[in-house]
């Protein structure tokens, strides 16, 4: 078998992980830009389709893609029931996501997740409970998930997230600017709340499964970084439809446009439905071929999930024992 593009780069020859792309400053909105990008369904479809059974890496290969995507994942719990103990236990995990005993066996260095991403409510409990630790901690704001709050209301939220010590900030667009084609409103918006964010990185998430085509996306993705995201999201992971390979590529494509055009390098957040060790290494490789090596760290990429973690750590034990283990050996906390 050939081997994959993917393993090219050996990863000990990039930079140190900690180092961080400069903030997007965002730019004025170009409606000729905007309501000039199309995008070709059936081509675009054509090639996320072949990825998967195009691009394989195996053996020592695989593990090193395997340990590079636990740092590119957002280690989440966004539910309802929600305790700080529960919070306290994740963020645990975020430290220590692998076992010691896999990492001697096969020979990996420590790591942890890209970041922790939780309400509001548990921010302050996060920051305490990674302090010291260099993983930064992701709210949900701007009246997540359906961003239908008063716009008031959802503007203080992202301030109060950032006072409780947020690092990063994922907010969430108004669909309806987007489905209506109003694209000052969505720009004006999304300003406003990059604005709010200060010194916060933030994350716009598109909702990609609510906007009907891809263009919309594409168009919504573009915006979103004219009005300075310092990443652009998929989705919520509480629509009928989350993150899929042709939205990717549509939106990964709107980076690389975006970065030649402005020199500003925007991140990219699949989040919701990636949940196999597998789909990580299709979403590592996709990076890897349309925008490059640069966009492989987790300041320029995340996995919004947490059940992936899971599955890559039984993978990981299969490649150190040769079997595979129960998930119950790789709980969250």
């Amino acid at each position: 078998m050939t081997q994959s593009p993917i393993a090219a780069a050996p990863l000990a020859q990039e930079p140190p992980l900690q180092a961080h792309a400069p903030r997007n400053p965002g730019m004025a909105l170009d409606m000729d830009w905007v309501t000039g990008v199309q995008a070709n369904t059936s081509a675009i479809e054509r090639r996320a389709t072949s990825l998967p059974g195009r691009r394989t890496v195996k053996k020592a290969y695989q593990v090193a893609w395997l340990a590079r995507a636990i740092t590119c994942i957002d280690l989440t719990t966004l539910a309802g029931d929600d305790t700080a103990g529960r919070v306290r236990r994740l963020c645990a995990k975020a430290r220590h996501p692998v076992r010691q005993d896999l990492l001697d066996a096969l020979n990996l260095p420590p790591v942890t997740t890209g970041a922790v991403c939780v309400y509001h409510a548990m921010v302050e409990t996060a920051v305490k409970a990674l302090a010291g630790s260099g993983i930064p901690v992701a709210a949900v704001s701007a009246g997540f998930p359906a961003g239908l709050s008063p716009f008031h209301l959802r503007v203080k939220e992202i301030e109060e997230s950032v006072a409780a010590g947020a690092d990063e900030i994922d907010i969430v667009i108004s669909r309806r600017h987007v489905l209506t084609g109003n694209w000052q409103a969505l720009y004006d918006e999304v300003k406003t709340f990059r604005a709010a964010c200060g010194d916060a990185r933030m994350k716009a998430i598109l909702a990609t499964g609510e906007l009907g085509t891809l263009r919309n996306v594409a168009r919504a993705s573009l915006v979103c970084m004219m009005a300075g995201a310092d990443f652009i999201k998929t989705s919520t992971g509480k629509e009928s439809v989350n993150a899929t390979l042709p939205v990717s590529l549509v939106m990964v494509r709107a980076i690389r446009a975006y970065d030649a055009a402005t020199g500003a390098k925007v991140g990219y957040k699949p989040a919701g439905g990636i949940s196999r060790a597998g789909d990580a290494l299709i979403y590592l490789a996709l990076m890897k071929e349309e925008l490059g090596n640069r966009w492989l760290r987790p300041d320029l990429f995340r996995f919004g999930a947490s059940s992936l973690l899971g599955d890559i750590e039984r993978q990981l034990e299969h490649h150190a024992t040769g079997a595979y283990s129960a998930g119950y050996r790789h709980a969250m906390g």
